[in-house]
């Protein structure tokens, strides 16, 4: 039988494993695995495994997609798309945090929340999907967790959000945003920030960061994604 969380998890990925002790293992952290004196694997090599994965998947897209996108170009942007504040928002977006096995001492510290440690579940979901189903899973996963912002990136303002809310705002008089934080979680020295934008008073987008800044923008770029459909 499946653990709930695991087939809830998988909903999320669009994708149901054969072999699940290969998701099992993705989620577990180092912390886990020690305090049970190795009697079951962490998820450091897949997390080896699935940045190869991740770095080929975004390199191969750019490739294609691009080109006459010159190779220096093209490093700098996959440096951009798989770095660690932007699995961070993959994972955020997933709520991996909640799935991830942790032990008792990285638990009481955030460690559901510290980013590092999501970014490198994702890397290891990632690996878990190429070993049980091949590149095709692995690779509609990044597609559709890591690709999506490539625009951004390339218009040079990937993550200044806020600057491009509200030029898309002020091509109607009259419109006024504004910012606040509802939400932070997690330990002093690993808090998330949760905020929300609002336009004439109406909220229409939330995003969390590791920073209050970095929550704006969050919350900026759901607000654009929202009001460009």
């Amino acid at each position: 039988m499946r653990d709930a969380g695991i087939s809830e998890l998988e909903q999320k990925l669009q994708y149901t494993f054969r072999n699940v002790s290969l998701l099992e293992t993705a989620l577990t952290h180092s912390s886990w695995a020690n305090e049970r004196r190795g009697r079951c694997q962490c998820n450091e090599r897949l997390e080896f495994l699935g940045d190869s994965v991740l770095g080929m998947t975004v390199a191969e897209h750019l490739y294609r997609t691009f080109p006459d996108m010159p190779e220096g170009r093209m490093t700098r942007l996959r440096a951009e798309l798989v770095c660690e504040q932007s699995l961070h928002q993959v994972a955020l977006g997933l709520g991996l945090g909640a799935y991830i096995r942790l032990g008792k001492g990285e638990e009481h510290t955030g460690g559901h929340e510290r980013p590092s440690i999501l970014a490198d579940a994702v890397e290891a979901v990632i690996a878990a999907l190429y070993l049980d189903g091949g590149l095709a899973p692995a690779r509609a996963f990044v597609h559709r967790r890591v690709l999506t912002d490539v625009t951004a990136h390339l218009s040079g303002s990937s993550m200044d959000y806020k600057t491009r809310l509200q030029e898309l705002v002020q091509q109607k008089s009259g419109q006024t945003l504004a910012y606040e934080m509802v939400g932070a979680s997690g330990a002093d020295h690993s808090k998330v920030f949760t905020a929300r934008v609002s336009l004439n008073g109406e909220p229409v987008g939330e995003g969390s960061g590791r920073t209050k800044k970095e929550a704006e923008q969050m919350a900026a770029k759901s607000a654009l994604e929202r009001l460009s459909r």
